[in-house]
C-alpha cells in the first residue's frame, strides 16, 4: 500500500511557501503603503543664533542679538482622515530679547501662520482643505519625500512665497543615522511692499510711502535622514531689508542672521524621530522580508525532503 507524505512535512513544506511568498510582498506591497506620512504630528523646532533686528520703538537696527524662531506643527487629524493627504497647521514665531520672554506669539518681533497640504506617499502638495495662506509648490518644506535620493529638490521657502532648488552636499552621520545634506541659497527678491514714512528710505521729503521690502537667505543647509525624509539638522541665514520704491539699495534691515540653527535640543528630537520611523521602515522592508525569505527557503526544503522521502518509502514497501 503506497505511503503519504506526513502531516509535519507537509507543514513545513506549506509555511515555507508562505514565507516565500510573504516576503516580496512585504517589499512590493506592505513597505510602500507603511511609508506615509504621519497625520497626528505635534512637533515644535527652535533655530538659535545672533543677528540684527529693526528695533520700531527707537527706529534703529539693533546688531549683534539673538534671534529665536520657534516652529510648530500640528496635524489636523479630522481633516486627514476626511481627505486622506496629510493637513498640516503651521505657526512660526521670530523674537527677539525683547519678546521672546513674553510667551504670545501676537507680541513676537513676527508671526505667520499657515495650512500646508501633502499627498501622504509622495509629499507633493495638494491644493485643498483649506491650504494657506498661498497655493504651495516644490518638492518639500517641512518634510521631504520618503527614500531620498542624491539629486536636486525643490524646497518651499515661506519668506520667499516660493520652492528654490537645494542641492545634494554629501552624506553625514548624526548620532548614528546617515543624513543627506542639500544646500542653497536665496538672491535678493522682492517680496512685497509696507507702508513706513519716507525719512524711513531715505525720502525725508514725503510722508508716507510703500516701501519695497526684500528678502534673501545667503544660506540654506538641511541634513534629511534618506529614509523617511524627516530633517534632523537645519541652519538659514535670512536676511529682509526695506528699499525707498525703486531704489537699488537697501535702506533699513528689518532683520538679518548668519546660521541660525537647530538648538541642540531640537536636533535630538528630531533624531529620535527619524530613528524610530526609519526603523519601522526597515523592519518591515528589510528586516522581515530577509528574515522570512531565508526561512522560508529552510522550511520549504526541509518541507520537500521529508515529503519526497515519505514517497519513496512507500514505494519500496509496496515492492
Amino acid at each position: 500500500m503506497p505511503r503519504t507524505a506526513s502531516p509535519l512535512s507537509l507543514a513545513l513544506l506549506g509555511a515555507g511557501v508562505f514565507l516565500l511568498v510573504l516576503a516580496p510582498l512585504l517589499i512590493w506591497y506592505v513597505t510602500p503603503r507603511a511609508a506615509v506620512t504621519p497625520v497626528d504630528v505635534d512637533v515644535t523646532t527652535v533655530f538659535t543664533g545672533t543677528g540684527s533686528y529693526f528695533d520700531t520703538d527707537a527706529l534703529t537696527t539693533r546688531d549683534g542679538q539673538r534671534i529665536t524662531i520657534t516652529r510648530h506643527v500640528l496635524g489636523d487629524v479630522a481633516a486627514s482622515e476626511q481627505s486622506g493627504r496629510a493637513v498640516w497647521d503651521v505657526s512660526t514665531t521670530v523674537d527677539t530679547p525683547r519678546t521672546l520672554p513674553l510667551k504670545d506669539p501676537r507680541r513676537a518681533f513676527q508671526w505667520t501662520t499657515g495650512r500646508w497640504v501633502t499627498d501622504r506617499r509622495s509629499n507633493a502638495p495638494v491644493h485643498c482643505c483649506g491650504e494657506s495662506p498661498t497655493r504651495f509648490d516644490g518638492d518639500a518644506y517641512l518634510k521631504f519625500p520618503f527614500a531620498m535620493e542624491k539629486k536636486t529638490y525643490r524646497w518651499w521657502d515661506d519668506t520667499l512665497g516660493a520652492a528654490v532648488p537645494l542641492h545634494f552636499a554629501g552624506t553625514t552621520q548624526l548620532q548614528g543615522i546617515t543624513g543627506y545634506r542639500f544646500t542653497g541659497t536665496v538672491p535678493a527678491t522682492r517680496t512685497g511692499t509696507r507702508q513706513v514714512p519716507g525719512r524711513l528710505v531715505g525720502r525725508p521729503g514725503q510722508g508716507q510711502i510703500q516701501a519695497e521690502e526684500w528678502y534673501a537667505n545667503t544660506g540654506i543647509g538641511l541634513v534629511v535622514e534618506e529614509r523617511t525624509g524627516r530633517i534632523v539638522d537645519a541652519s538659514i541665514s535670512p536676511v529682509k531689508t526695506l528699499r525707498a520704491p525703486g531704489a537699488r539699495r537697501d535702506a533699513v534691515v528689518l532683520l538679518r542672521a548668519r546660521n541660525l540653527a537647530f538648538t541642540p535640543a531640537t536636533r535630538r528630537a528630531q533624531i529620535a524621530l527619524a530613528r524610530a520611523d526609519s526603523g519601522k521602515l526597515a523592519l518591515v522592508g528589510r528586516t522581515l522580508p530577509t528574515a522570512a525569505g531565508a526561512a522560508g527557503g529552510v522550511l520549504a526544503v526541509a518541507g520537500g525532503v521529508l515529503v519526497a522521502r515519505g514517497r519513496r518509502g512507500g514505494r519500496f514497501s509496496a515492492a
